[in-house]
């Protein structure tokens, strides 16, 4: 079951998340979440994802954004009907936070556009917020 699903020129980003205890043992200001991420190309087209965007927002209302080529050291290729799944992390200074961004793709024909990557919460269980 995925956490949050967006859909952007026929590319399906669906997310699922889980906070890593054991990434978070021993550092006692640093939660480590875990997302799972699953690209769909449900268009006709080919496309490839370049790079990426996160806004990060912590519990606090602090913000970081990060930029940088592909993901997971991958820029994927996916033509029609295919999907491209990773798993990343994300530490925060707080026991909740989200995510949210987007992945800037091309099409075969050179085209760019940004693909949406919908915001997905971060939460250790138990946390309150």
């Amino acid at each position: 079951m995925y956490d949050a699903e967006a859909i952007t020129n026929g590319i399906r980003i669906q997310v699922e998340t889980k906070y890593s205890p054991e990434h978070s043992e021993g550092r006692p200001d640093e939660w480590f979440f875990l997302y799972r991420i699953r690209i769909s190309n449900e268009s006709e087209q080919t496309h490839q994802l370049l790079s990426r965007h996160w806004i990060i927002t912590d519990g606090t209302g602090h913000v970081e954004e990060v930029r940088g080529p592909g993901v997971v050291g991958e820029q994927p290729t996916l033509e029609p009907g295919e999907s491209f799944e990773y798993t990343s992390g994300c530490p925060l200074t707080t026991p909740f936070g989200n995510m949210v961004g987007t992945y800037q793709m091309i099409r075969a024909d050179g085209s760019m556009w940004d693909a949406d990557v919908p915001r997905f919460e971060l939460t250790e269980p138990g946390a309150i917020h």
